[in-house]
C-alpha cells in the first residue's frame, strides 16, 4: 500500500472496534471475563446444537460488538458524527429514552449495508443529555456551563477529519493516527471536571446528569459481544456473582427469534478525583450481552409493541416476568414462514439454482418459492429498541425510581437531528430496501 492509497472506512472501522475492545478490557477487568465467559457459552451452544459455522458467520461472531456514549452537547454530537462518517458509520433511527424518565435522545451510528455489517458490524448507540429535561433551572444552566468549557476532540483528530472530508478517507497511515486520536474520546478520565459537593447535586437530579457533566470526555459505557443463548448467560451471571439485572429486556424466549434482547451487570465503582481535592467513587460502567433476530415490519412491530406493553402491564409478584412475557407473546407466529406469510418480518430471497419446472409466464415470487427455485432466510435485526436501551440504562445507572418519574415523556426528534447536523436514517427503509433487492436477484434468473 503507498502512502495515498486510501484505506477503505470498513477497515478503519474494524482496526478501531479492536482497539476499543483492548482498551475497554484494560479498564474494566470485568469485561475480559465476560468475553470469556461468551466465548465458552457459544462454543458450547454451537456443538449441542451441532451447527455448523460458515466462515463468515464464524467472523462475525467474533467481532460482534457494539457501544454506548453520551456526549453532552449538540457541537459533541456533531463532532462525533464526523468521526463515525471516517468509519462508514451513519445514524439510524430516532430513541426517545424519556419514556423511562432517562433525559436522553439517541441514535445508533453503524454501517447500512450487509456486505460492510459482514466485515465489521460495529456500531455506538450513541445518546445526547437533555438539559432542558431537568427541573431546577439553576442546576440546567450550571450543567450548560460547565459542559461548555470542554472540547472532547483533539486538534490533530480536527486535522484528519477535514482531511478525511476533504480527500474522500485516509491513507493507512493516517488512519492509524485516527484510530488512536478518536479512541481518546472514549476513554475514562478519573480526573473529574467539577467540585464534588457539584457532582452530588448533579447525581442527586438523575445520575446520568452526573455521568455526562461532571468528567473531562464521555468515556465509554459498555461494549457488547453477540451471544447464541442469552438465558443461559443470564444464569452464568448469577451463578458467578456478576452483579446482574433481574430480567433479559427485550422479546421472550423463542424458536424464532425476533429483534434484540438484551442483558447486562454493573461492572464497577470507579475512582474519581474531584477539583477541590476530594474524592468519591462513580458507577455507570458494565458489561452487557445482546442475542440478534429477525428484524420485524412496521406490523411487525406495531405487534411487538403492544404485546410487550400486554406484558408489561400484567406483572406480578406472584409470577416470573419470564413467564408473563412469554404468556403475553402467544399470539406472535414462531415460524418464519408464518412471520413471512404475515408479513411480519424481513426475509432476503435467493436462488436455489434448481431447475425450474414451471412455465416463464407462471414464474410468480411465490410460485418459484413452492417450486423450491427460491428459498429466503431472515435479515438480521442491526438496531435497538427505545424500551429495552432505557431498562439497561435505569439497572446500571441504580437510579432511584422517584428520581425516574421527574423526567417528563418529551420525544423531540427535529431538536436532535438539528444538533446532529442531518436527517437520521430510517430502519425500515433499509430493511425493505435490502428484501426488495434481494427479490429483484432472485427474480432475474427466471
Amino acid at each position: 500500500m503507498t502512502s495515498s492509497t486510501v484505506l477503505s472506512k470498513d477497515e478503519i472501522r474494524q482496526n478501531f472496534a479492536s482497539a476499543m475492545s483492548d482498551m475497554y478490557q484494560q479498564e474494566v477487568p470485568e469485561y475480559g471475563r465476560l468475553l470469556s465467559l461468551v466465548k465458552q457459552s457459544n462454543n458450547n451452544f454451537i456443538q449441542q446444537n451441532s451447527i455448523t459455522l460458515s466462515l463468515d458467520e464464524d467472523s462475525l461472531l467474533a467481532k460482534e460488538h457494539h457501544g454506548a456514549i453520551r456526549v453532552g452537547t449538540a457541537e459533541e454530537l456533531s463532532a462525533l458524527r464526523r468521526v463515525f462518517n471516517v468509519m462508514g458509520m451513519f445514524p439510524v433511527d430516532y430513541y426517545d429514552l424519556s419514556v423511562a424518565g432517562i433525559p436522553v435522545h439517541s441514535t445508533a451510528f453503524r454501517a447500512l449495508e450487509p456486505e460492510q455489517l459482514l466485515i465489521s458490524p460495529f456500531r455506538v448507540f450513541t445518546s445526547l443529555l437533555r438539559l432542558d429535561l431537568i427541573a431546577d433551572e439553576g442546576l440546567r444552566e450550571e450543567a450548560q456551563q460547565i459542559l461548555s468549557t470542554r472540547n472532547i476532540i483533539t486538534d490533530e483528530l480536527v486535522a484528519l477529519l477535514d482531511k478525511s472530508e476533504s480527500q474522500g478517507g485516509l491513507n493507512e497511515q493516517d488512519a492509524a493516527v485516527f484510530v488512536a486520536e478518536a479512541l481518546e474520546i472514549f476513554r475514562w478520565h478519573q480526573q473529574a471536571n467539577v467540585k464534588k459537593e457539584q457532582y452530588n447535586a448533579l447525581n442527586n437530579t438523575h445520575r446520568l446528569v452526573a455521568d455526562v457533566v461532571s468528567f473531562k470526555g464521555p468515556h465509554i459505557n459498555h461494549l457488547t459481544p453477540k451471544v447464541l443463548d442469552i438465558d443461559e448467560i443470564q444464569s452464568e451471571f448469577k451463578n458467578q456473582g456478576f452483579k446482574a439485572k433481574a430480567i433479559v429486556e427485550g422479546p421472550p424466549n423463542r424458536d424464532c427469534d425476533i429483534l434484540l434482547r438484551q442483558t447486562s451487570f454493573i461492572a464497577l465503582d470507579e475512582a474519581v478525583s474531584f477539583t477541590d481535592d476530594e474524592t468519591g467513587t462513580h458507577t455507570a460502567r458494565f458489561g452487557e450481552v445482546e442475542q440478534r433476530g429477525i428484524a420485524l415490519t412496521p406490523k411487525g412491530r406495531a405487534f411487538y409493541d403492544e404485546l410487550l406493553n400486554l406484558a408489561r402491564s400484567n406483572k406480578s409478584d406472584k409470577v416470573d416476568y419470564a413467564t408473563t412475557l412469554k404468556n403475553a407473546f402467544t399470539d406472535f407466529p414462531d415460524s418464519y414462514e408464518e412471520l413471512r406469510k404475515q408479513e411480519l418480518a424481513y426475509f432476503s430471497y435467493f436462488d436455489t439454482k434448481q431447475p425450474c419446472p414451471l412455465d416463464k409466464q407462471k414464474r410468480s415470487l411465490e410460485a418459484l418459492i413452492e417450486s423450491g427455485n427460491i428459498d429466503f432466510k431472515p435479515i438480521r435485526y442491526e438496531d435497538f429498541l427505545p424500551v429495552s436501551a432505557a431498562g439497561i440504562f435505569t439497572s446500571n445507572l441504580a437510579q432511584d425510581n422517584d428520581t425516574e418519574n421527574e423526567i417528563q415523556q418529551s420525544p423531540n426528534k427535529d431538536s436532535f437531528e438539528k444538533a446532529l447536523g442531518t436527517k437520521v436514517i430510517n430502519a425500515f427503509d433499509l430493511y425493505q430496501s435490502q428484501q426488495q433487492a434481494s427479490i429483484e436477484r432472485a427474480l432475474a434468473e427466471y
